[in-house]
Parts: C-alpha cells; structure tokens; sequence
C-alpha cells in the first residue's frame, strides 16, 4: 500500500454515517481521519520524571496481572514482551489467555478482596461491556497521557474505559480443506462446508462470538433488539451440521478441524502470516454485509497493582504501542493522529487489507452491542441449541 493509499484508509470509516440498518439507530462511526489543517502536534507525552516515578512504583508492586491476552491475538505476544523489555523488574502474570470478555468481568468479581496474581490489573473487553464496568462499578478512573487523540465517542468522559482497536469480521479458510471458500454469509448454509464452520468463542461469554450472532442478524436483515435472524442463522447452521460445536482457534483451522473460522481480520490476517503457507490461509471479507467491532481497555478497581496497570496503559496508548497494535493488522484507535503525523511505517502501512474491502463497514453503538449480546446471551440455547465447547 502506498502512502496515498494510507489516507484513503484513514477515511473509509466515514461512509458509517450514511450507512442504515433496518431499526437500528444511528451507529458510532469508527475513528476518522480528516486532512489536518494545520501541521499536527505530537500528543502530550508524561514527563520523564513522571513515567520514571509511575515506574517506581510499579517496581515496588512487583507484577502486573493481564487475563484474556493471547500471543496471537493482535501481536500481544510482541506488545507483552516489549513492554518487559522496557520496564524490567515487573513480573508478568498472564492469567488465562483464552478467556472471554464475559470471564474477565467474572474474574474482577470474583477478586475483589484477592491481593494475589489472580485478580486482573487490566481488562480488554468488547464495546458491549462498557455499561458494565461503569454502572457495576468495576473501574478504576484513569486517562492516559495521549487522551485527548483518542476519538470522544469512544471513551468514557470519566477515564472508566476506553477503545483500544477495531476490526471487522471475516472468513478464515484453510484453503487446503476448502477449495471454494465462502464469499459471504449466505453461502455459509450451503452443503459443501459441512462439519467445516467454527465460531471463535462460546456465545454465553464471547464477545467475539456473541458479536458474529449479532452480525449475521443484520445481514439477515435483523438488528440489535431482534437478533432472531442471528440465531436463526445459526441454528440453520447447526441443523446442517455446517456448524461445529467446538471454540475455533488457529490451530483447529490449521489442522483443518474446522477450516472455516469466522473471526476478526486482524486475527485471520496474522493467523495467516504465523503459517506461512502452511496450509495456505484465505482471508475473506463478507460482501453483501461488513459488521465492524471495537474492544475497549480499562482498569480493575480491584487492582492489586495500580500503578503497574498505569504504566501498562501509558505504554499501550503510546506511539510505540499503538503501533504494535498495528503490526497486528488492527486498526488502533489512535489510527488518525498517527496518520495526521505521518507516524506509521510505509511498510506496515502496505500490509493493510486494500480500503475497498471495507468503504460499507458498519459499526454498532456501545448500546446496540450491550442489548445485542444480551439478546444472544439469553437466547442461544433456546433458539441454537448447541452446546459450544473447547
């Protein structure tokens, strides 16, 4: 991708405002990138005195506590070991890499009064679980130096949450199962990708999974309050035997368990590159419908480790972090300063996906994903009926 190319990316979540979906209201657009008037200033950086005294006190916590953060989900794997580098002295307890967003809330609960390793500092949860946090009150209030460039619709005015990065969904397909990968939804249901279909993630829990229910009811022409589509969808799927019951990961589309894995791009596009051919990995994007998706990062009000939890945001919401983010085909959601300030690498720059395949994106509100996942939550065992496991 050329550098031109790259603004042409920063501004394909602009059309979100023209896009309508039958009794939904209006979306949150994702993060934009206007043309700067003037020549942008770098974002407020903490003081060396300031982060050098935040590390301290990191220092004498010890640790930091992170749950539900694969290697290979995003380039954690990267971002968690450039963060030890960078601040040694911190041990890393990284708890339960495959949890769901819904665990991660259960494990805050569960720890309130656990000064040990097991209550999580830090939380990366989907968008539907910002009320959550605010009205359970489970966050601790915190705004990062680089606050003022993260977009106002998708913070709490508060410090309680704040987005971190977005993606859309896809069809990861093993091509050496599948030799005519699906192209979108619709073609999920046919006969040919029997005992081929994987969800990532168990829909009582996942956000991942409960927001690919809730995109196929607005491709089925549902929305947030009716996800009976969705869960029609579904069922369709199961009833086939389309659908397999089990939690879909890299490895399981790698061995051709199920060789088609519905999931974000950024996680198709670096299970892609993680296999290197082997087997050659396809990433498709849906044509007739594109769901876009924000997770948000927050602060445990339980944090047994504050200050490490601090220093692991203010790393997160830098330059250098963001951009890790990036590396792993996910648009961080300071995307538009670091395009304002010409920041991104050419050559990460030309690993996107072409703007094109994502100019009819459309992206749910906090809200419509809150009552969605609800919704999918309640009423995927009644109307599915299919138990999904690990």
């Amino acid at each position: 991708m050329k550098v031109n190319r790259t603004l042409v990316v920063s501004i394909l979540f602009v059309i979100l405002t023209v896009i309508a979906v039958a009794c939904a209201p209006a979306p949150t657009p994702a993060p934009t990138a206007a043309p700067p008037t003037a020549a942008p200033k770098p974002p407020a950086d903490p003081s060396a005195a300031a982060m050098a005294k935040l590390y301290e006190e990191a220092k004498k916590e010890g640790a930091l506590s992170t749950i539900a953060l694969p290697d290979d989900w995003l380039n954690y794997g990267e971002v968690k070991k450039v963060f030890l580098a960078k601040f040694p002295g911190i041990k890393h307890n990284d708890l339960d890499p495959q949890a769901g967003s819904q665990d991660e809330i259960n494990a805050v609960k569960a720890n309130k009064d656990n000064k040990g390793p097991q209550n999580p500092d830090v939380l990366d949860v989907g968008f539907a679980f910002a009320p959550t946090l605010k009205t359970e009150d489970l966050c601790m209030p915190y705004k990062v130096a680089t606050w003022d460039t993260i977009p106002n619709e998708l913070k709490d005015p508060d410090g309680c949450w704040y987005g971190d990065y977005y993606g859309v969904f896809s069809f990861a397909v093993n091509k050496a199962v599948i030799k005519n990968p699906p192209q979108d939804w619709a073609d999920l249901l046919k006969p040919e990708y029997k005992n081929s279909i994987a969800i990532a993630g168990d829909p009582l829990s996942s956000n991942q999974a409960q927001q690919s229910v809730y995109a196929a009811a607005l491709a089925n022409k549902g929305n947030h309050e009716n996800i009976t589509p969705g869960l029609d969808f579904f069922a369709q799927l199961a009833k086939s035997g389309n659908l397999v019951p089990v939690i879909g990961a890299k490895s399981k589309l790698a061995k051709g368990e199920t060789p088609i894995l519905i999931t974000w791009d950024y996680l198709a596009l670096g299970y892609r590159d993680i296999l290197k051919g082997n087997p050659e990995i396809e990433v498709v994007i849906p044509k007739s419908f594109v769901f876009g998706g924000v997770y948000i990062q927050a602060i445990n009000k339980y944090s047994p480790r504050p200050n490490a939890a601090k220093l692991w945001m203010e790393f997160l919401y830098s330059d250098e972090g963001q951009l890790l983010w990036l590396k792993g085909y996910g648009h961080p959601i300071r995307y538009n300063d670091l395009v304002k300030r010409n920041v991104i690498p050419a050559d990460l720059a030309a690993k996107l996906p072409p703007a094109q395949l994502y100019d009819k994106a459309f992206f749910p509100t906090g809200a419509q994903v809150s009552a969605a996942r609800k919704l999918v939550g309640e009423n995927w065992e009644k109307v599915v009926g299919t138990k999904i496991t690990k």
